[in-house]
């Protein structure tokens, strides 16, 4: 590979265990195996000579291409486009069940529309991020890479096979398979890589055309229970596959992001591994999958997110920030040496530190959660109640503790406004909780304390003579998180020190409607350089300019935003101020809060529509 694509130049494919980046040119250069969090086998994205990737393409020609998803699928469709003909190659991954496995399957099948084309097939697996060596092993049927840790085979899917058996095109170097072949108008060929395979075989185009149909066939299926009808329908639907691409079928945990160490700043540090479940991003997801009517995936997410209530309540400890997709919190954080990161962004890092951190506001964000689940009918068992009881009590005792914040700080702890608010929400929605289920828990404490973060958040979290609600106690400095808090019903959209609030980030955080998280230079977060604007805080200020009554505002906002997605509709965590998209990629918290946002500005301008016509 000659040189690293954009981020934004790629496309997601995924089987609801695993996932795949597949670049504009037909290369898959990020996928690991046998879940989201396993070591890559392919990850020329953060090191394009070392990192191993899997690439078809035209050979010896010119030509231009053009990308695009299967409508209502994940099926992701490159096309090769040159005078000498149209070439797709599609590629996809079948479901594979609630059951984890090691089996999973990557598709890729080329199909020549016009003319006629020479591919040349590259595949050169790097197994455990590039750490293990492998032997590729030449049967009957196929290939077989294997390395001490795990297998890959090469299954060809006919003609393809009888292709190469003619013309003798296929080289084996050091490990690495790479091949040619000529196809003509109305040919259709391809391969399927598979995980854990122990014998090649040659698959048929038939058996190839029923894993399509079925793959196509789920997605739809699944893609028709959404009742969002509203102005943005394609981008919602977009977002809604990428949240559900990134959900761990046999838990429902959803990751942040498929990706590890795609930096906030190309050549900087801040390179972090975001291939677990936040406490605080699938909590935020479950208002966006319950608003589009999804409640099996929030049903199947509670019951992840109740097993770590239990385990936290059943301790008196708090919840951790983030755990691993099978619930299992040892995510040890280290440095990949041998990797030279994306574009050169080191250190490369896979686990994440952070994970041990205290933030205070993930409890606001599971009861928040907790509460519309229980709206929909969706209700904790009465050992879990117990479990949450206890959480709840122990964020009573310790909710006035300073700590990291939402942004995941690695410099000292502080007071943080959106903590407390967050506490505040938590207290808030477990005393709804438990006055509508009539199920026991001190209501009457619990009260107490809720009413002392909301008078200490109005004394201190608010600066009289900035005229704002401010990061932290007894500083100056702002954070867009706090857009968040007339969503969460802390304050009124209509309050006065919320507008002037609103009126302060708008002036310091937000650059042509793209919205900081906070100013690094005047708040140090304990790490060097700077960062882009940040996806999911554009996305709060769309509500929030909503929900204030801005609705020409927010449409505005809404719409600039969209010309920041990618060819696919998909986004990464950040926007540089070069306007190309950067971070880990895509990003669950992104979709989430796009969707999120058209749904409150739909019903808005619904509303306001109706007044118009009433009068």
């Amino acid at each position: 590979m000659e040189s690293y694509p954009a981020i934004e130049d790629h496309g997601l494919i995924g089987d609801l265990q695993t996932a795949a980046l597949v670049t504009c040119d037909g290369t898959v250069d990020w996928f690991c195996a046998p879940r989201f969090d396993s070591p890559s086998i392919f990850a020329a994205l953060l090191d394009r000579e070392r990192g191993g990737y899997f690439r078809i393409a035209p050979h010896d020609v010119r030509y231009v291409t053009k990308q695009l998803y299967l409508p209502g699928t994940p099926i992701l469709i490159t096309r090769f486009i040159s005078a000498d003909g149209v070439a797709e190659v599609m590629d996809f991954m079948p479901v594979t069940g609630d059951l984890a496995t090691d089996s999973h399957r990557l598709v890729r099948i080329v199909t020549m529309v016009r003319g006629s084309m020479r591919f040349r097939v590259e595949c050169r697996p790097r197994f455990d991020y590039a750490r293990e060596r492998h032997d590729l092993e030449r049967h009957p049927n196929g290939y077989l890479f294997r390395s001490p840790s795990a297998t890959l085979t090469f299954n060809p899917v006919d003609p393809v096979r009888q292709l190469w058996a003619q013309t003798g095109e296929v080289r084996l170097e050091d490990g690495d398979l790479i091949a040619y072949g000529t196809l003509n108008e109305g040919d259709t060929g391809g391969i399927v890589l598979e995980t854990a395979g122990t014998e090649p075989r040659t698959i048929s185009a038939a058996e190839v055309e029923g894993m399509f149909e079925w793959t196509r066939d789920y997605w739809r299926r699944w893609v028709e229970r959404s009742r969002y009808t509203g102005r943005w329908r394609e981008m919602v639907e977009r977002s809604a596959i990428t949240l559900k691409l990134m959900t761990y079928a046999p838990t429902g945990a959803m990751i942040a992001a498929p990706t590890a160490a795609l930096p906030e700043l190309v050549g900087g540090t801040r390179n972090w591994d975001y291939r677990y479940t936040w406490v605080r991003d699938t909590s935020f997801s479950v208002h966006a999958l319950l608003g589009l009517g999804f409640t099996e995936e929030v049903s199947r997410y509670m019951n992840w997110l109740d097993e770590r209530i239990r385990e936290a309540g059943d301790h008196q400890d708090p919840l951790k920030i983030m755990y691993r997709v099978d619930g299992s919190s040892d995510l040890h954080e280290e440095v990949l040496d041998h990797l030279e990161g994306y574009r050169g962004s080191s250190p490369v890092r896979i686990g994440n530190g952070a994970a041990d951190q205290l933030q205070l506001d993930i409890h606001g964000e599971a009861l928040y959660a907790m509460h519309l689940a229980d709206e929909q009918g969706i209700r904790v068992s009465h050992q879990v109640w117990k479990s949450t009881v206890r959480l709840v009590d122990w964020l009573c005792q310790h909710w006035d503790r300073p700590d990291a914040g939402i942004w995941e700080s690695r410099h000292h702890p502080r007071n943080y406004t959106f903590g407390r608010v967050m506490s505040w929400v938590a207290l808030d929605r477990a005393i709804r909780l438990a006055t509508r289920t009539g199920r026991p828990g001190d209501t009457t404490r619990w009260a107490e304390q809720r009413n002392l973060i909301y008078d200490q958040v109005m004394a201190r979290g608010y600066h009289r003579e900035r005229g704002s609600f401010v990061q932290a106690y007894d500083e100056n400095m702002l954070d867009a998180a706090l857009l968040a808090m007339p969503a969460v019903g802390f304050v009124t959209p209509s309050d006065p020190l919320w507008r002037s609030t609103l009126n302060a980030i708008e002036r310091e955080l937000v650059s042509d409607s793209l919205v900081h998280r906070y100013d690094p230079v005047h708040s140090p977060d304990g790490l060097p350089g700077h960062e882009g604007t940040f996806n999911m805080c554009t996305f709060w200020y769309v509500e929030a300019l909503a929900r204030s009554g801005r609705l020409d505002d927010a449409r505005l906002t809404l719409e600039k935003m969209s010309t920041f997605s990618n060819h696919l509709g998909l986004y990464a965590e950040e926007i540089a101020a070069t306007g190309e998209q950067i971070g880990n990629y895509p990003q669950a918290f992104s979709h989430l809060s796009l969707i999120n946002s058209a749904l409150t500005l739909n019903d808005l301008l619904d509303t306001e529509a109706d007044a118009r016509r009433r009068h």
